[in-house]
């Protein structure tokens, strides 16, 4: 995975770099997107691997024309370097880099039940005012955290789940 990222991450900057250079950043997004979750589906990773495919009939298969800028081009350079499996993980990078232009943190509260939208926008606010930046929330629900939230900031994580907390204090009691 982590060669994957290191060889994906040139690919991303350079497509960050020209979808931004033409103000094309949302539907590069979009369209990276899209080329990303067909080339992950274990079908067309296999079409994409047999080399009686032609770098021009995947471009085609990948490419969307709502884009713009030089998608195809980025398509094809892809093809050409055999770098094409790698479209998930630049479409990634790419979304990174975007939201960090954008000035913008995605964070995932994960609860131990549903929260309302008065408690999701205190938190919103909260961690709006601790990372500097807007905040897009994803929720989710997982009932084995039994009370509480553990939000997920990138490379801040805060575990106030009671399982979290029931957690530490058995290591703390077992020290």
């Amino acid at each position: 995975m982590s060669q994957a990222l290191t060889l994906a991450r040139p690919y991303a900057r350079a497509a960050f770099s020209l979808a931004q250079e033409g103000g094309h950043a949302a539907s590069w997004s979009q369209a990276l997107g899209l080329a990303a979750r067909i080339a992950a589906d274990p079908q067309v990773a296999a079409l994409l691997g047999n080399p009686k495919l032609t770098h021009a009939d995947a471009v085609t298969l990948l490419s969307t024309d709502d884009a713009g800028g030089h998608f195809g081009d980025f398509l094809a350079l892809l093809a050409d370097n055999r770098r094409l499996p790698l479209l998930p993980e630049i479409a990634g990078l790419f979304e990174e880099l975007r939201a960090e232009a954008d000035r913008v943190v995605k964070a995932k509260v994960t609860s131990a039940t549903e929260l309302p939208a008065g408690e999701l926008d205190t938190i919103k606010a909260a961690l709006k005012k601790r990372f500097g930046r807007e905040v897009e929330l994803e929720t989710a629900v997982d009932a084995s955290l039994i009370g509480g939230a553990v939000i997920d900031a990138g490379d801040v994580v805060i575990d106030g789940s009671l399982r979290g907390k029931l957690s530490r204090l058995q290591t703390a009691l077992a020290n």
